[in-house]
């Protein structure tokens, strides 16, 4: 029995452990930091099977590893934790509106699924290296303000669990990284590569006006509310300008939009990223935001405070890891079974800055139907949707660590990933950051527009 086979049916033996995890998270989801149920969950699952976990002390998540005994590579197989906020979701929590809308529970079971694959006797056999087994919270980039308000208590430095768990070093020492999605794929197959997807940056913007009594003296307020309108319109004239290629995107909400109808609203609040394909287009374009942002304040002598935070990497997904993967997959589902697109994906997430350090791949698989983030999103096909990923994780790890590790080795020594070390890595992102008052106004009628690293007038 190849290693591959052995694998496939072990991760098959624990289907219904599987199963019940999926459902289990599905009925209790929970947003991005706040994941404590979720992983007490998983976590006395882990340790009946024998797992001594590493958890952080102040966040939800967890990773532990499991060694051969012998040297080689370290594959990281990851789960995500978190839920998406979707209020109309026929199925989310009534007081929350939290919803697994994006599939991670089906991730969380998957890893449980390979965990218990890699318990089973024999499992280990013939392999070297280790796999670490990294259950982390807060993919999606949602609730910014409570976030900030972790960042400013000193519980969290990022607001992307991944990254987070790369700053406080769970990745170090971390060869190769890998996870699989869940999504609505063509008939027949079951993984889907793309290229990679954006990375972006995090926006809370807040505009400062007067109030006044809006109907008996307009006059003598600024309207914040109608610095935010102005703003979004400018931003918006600005899309024909950003370029096809580099996919940048820009969506703002208005989080706080006044206190009552009769006063002019004085502080307005918003929230938003800046998407694009690369480190530079990012930081060039949210520049371009933050003109049109400040510039609208001004138009009606409004002040805003804008705050940029680190965001997310774009995603690259490693040619070498994806065809370990692939290879896996049709050995497990059939040789039509998997699919490479040259398709570039606008949405983000932290596999990315995982891919900037080492080989990572965040292919999709089949099982859900609707549209992700949406009402309609469901599991459809649970042994799609969560036993295939995981028997697909299980083998793919056993393929990597094989025969001397030598897909593994092949796999690290082809990769060329964006960063030489998490350093230089974290001092990139942080270059991201910032926080100004963005307009000033001086004795002399000038106008200071402050929107990038120095001054504009």
């Amino acid at each position: 029995m190849t290693t591959v086979e052995k694998l496939f049916r072990a991760a098959e033996k624990n289907a219904e452990l599987i199963y019940a995890a999926q459902e289990h998270i599905w009925k209790h989801p929970e947003t991005g930091y706040r994941e404590w149920n979720t992983t007490a969950y998983l976590a006395e699952r882990f340790e009946a099977l024998g797992y001594t976990l590493v958890r952080p002390e102040n966040i939800p998540g967890f990773y532990t590893d499991l060694d051969t005994g012998r040297p080689g590579p370290k594959v990281a197989v990851l789960g995500e934790l978190d839920s998406l906020l979707v209020a109309n979701h026929p199925e989310c929590d009534r007081e929350t509106g939290a919803v697994h809308a994006c599939g991670h529970n089906c991730q969380s079971a998957a890893l449980l699924g390979v965990a218990a694959a890699l318990k089973e006797t024999g499992a280990l056999d013939g392999l070297c290296g280790s796999v670490r087994l990294m259950a982390v919270p807060a993919e999606e980039l949602i609730e910014l303000g409570y976030r900030r308000e972790l960042r400013e208590r000193g519980i969290i430095r990022f607001f992307g669990g991944k990254v987070e768990f790369i700053a406080r070093g769970y990745f170090d020492g971390v060869d190769i990284a890998m996870m699989i999605h869940s999504a609505r794929l063509a008939e027949g197959k079951t993984l889907r590569f793309t290229r990679g997807s954006n990375g972006c940056v995090l926006k809370n913007v807040t505009f400062h006006g007067r109030a006044a009594h809006a109907g008996g003296a307009p006059q003598r307020g600024r309207n914040a509310l109608y610095a935010a309108t102005l703003a979004m319109d400018a931003a918006n004239a600005l899309r024909e300008t950003f370029p096809d290629g580099e996919h940048i995107r820009f969506h703002p909400i208005i989080t706080e939009g006044g206190q009552a109808v009769n006063a002019i609203p004085d502080t307005v609040r918003m929230e938003s990223y800046v998407r694009g394909a690369s480190y530079e287009s990012i930081a060039a374009y949210n520049d371009k935001i933050n003109l049109a942002l400040a510039a609208s304040a001004a138009a009606i002598g409004c002040t805003v405070t804008i705050s940029d935070a680190p965001g997310y990497m774009s995603l690259c997904n490693d040619g070498g890891l994806a065809r370990v993967m692939g290879d896996v997959m049709r050995e497990i589902a059939g040789p039509d079974s998997v699919e490479f697109s040259d398709e570039w994906k606008t949405g983000s997430t932290d596999m990315g800055d995982v891919s900037s350090l080492i080989p990572s791949v965040h292919p999709y698989s089949s099982g859900t139907k609707g549209l992700g983030h949406g009402a309609d999103f469901f599991v459809e096909d649970r042994r799609l949707a969560c036993l295939l990923p995981a028997q697909c994780l299980a083998a793919t790890a056993g393929r990597l660590l094989e025969n001397g590790a030598e897909a593994g080795r092949s796999v690290v020594a082809g990769a060329s990933p964006r960063f030489a070390s998490k350093e230089k890595y974290l001092a990139a992102i942080e270059r991201l950051e910032a926080e100004r008052d963005a307009v000033s106004y001086e004795d002399d009628g000038t106008v200071t527009l402050r929107y990038k690293n120095g001054t504009s007038r």
